[in-house]
């Protein structure tokens, strides 16, 4: 019962304060430029994350060096949560799926802070979500992608998509892998859930805790490459995780 309440009263101030600041954002931007919106919007985005994770109750231990340089991060897929772990650290881009646009709230800040969405069944909206990234990267700013293209609850990474691969190496980009993972494995994001049923299931714990690791960038002209080595080191990491959590018990 206990979880239940804590879980539901930390939706209704997740409601409370995203509608509150969406609203507001949404009303100033009507007398902004479009280069202070599209500003405004990721400095909303950031305040947004780090005030999400305090009343979720996230406690997130990091490994590596945050990059500094640009390119296309590509990390392993648990969660909606992924790409807000790694944007609450960095300045980037995600690339997300078309329905996420559709998500009350959640859809609107992902809009206005510049998500890249695709409809990952249409080659047409694949082609274009590559120029996007292109794009970005070359304006000096990181793309985050999940190429495994689905969120599970595998020990480690299920296949990778080759074109976010291919597409670095036309730009010449840096890839940056980086594994992510819960320690609770039923905070995975998989099959049938939806988001407030997963969400109540998920943050009705005192804290949900997340490992992530940031690998060094890794430069290849071999989309193959960049690919199978992205891959490895993924892999490797959710399985040095998974061992840590379970000798703690």
């Amino acid at each position: 019962m206990f979880s239940f309440i804590l879980s539901l009263a930390r939706l209704l101030i997740f409601i409370i304060y995203v509608s509150f600041f969406s609203l507001s954002f949404y009303i100033l931007s009507l007398f902004w430029s479009e280069k202070t919106t599209k500003k405004n919007a990721l400095l909303l985005r950031d305040f947004i994350i780090k005030t999400t994770n305090l009343i979720l109750g996230i406690r997130t231990i990091v490994y590596g060096k945050l990059p500094t340089v640009q390119g296309l991060i590509v990390a392993n897929h648990r969660s909606y949560f992924d790409p807000i772990v790694i944007v609450g650290h960095i300045h980037a881009y995600p690339v997300g799926k078309k329905e996420v646009e559709s998500w009350p709230l959640i859809g609107y800040i992902c809009k206005i802070s510049g998500v890249i969405f695709v409809e990952r069944e249409c080659q047409n909206s694949r082609q274009k979500t590559c120029e996007n990234i292109k794009e970005v990267i070359n304006n000096g700013n990181s793309v985050i992608n999940f190429p495994e293209g689905t969120t599970h609850v595998s020990p480690t990474t299920v296949n990778f998509n080759y074109g976010s691969f291919k597409t670095a190496t036309q730009i010449k980009a840096a890839i940056i892998p980086v594994a992510i993972d819960y320690k609770v494995k039923t905070d995975a994001f998989v099959n049938d859930d939806t988001f407030i049923p997963h969400f109540l299931k998920c943050f009705g714990k005192l804290t949900t805790e997340i490992k992530i690791t940031y690998f060094p960038p890794v430069y290849s002209e071999d989309p193959e490459y960049l690919l199978k080595t992205s891959k490895e080191m993924i892999d490797k990491e959710l399985i040095r995780y998974r061992t840590d959590w379970d000798n703690e018990k």
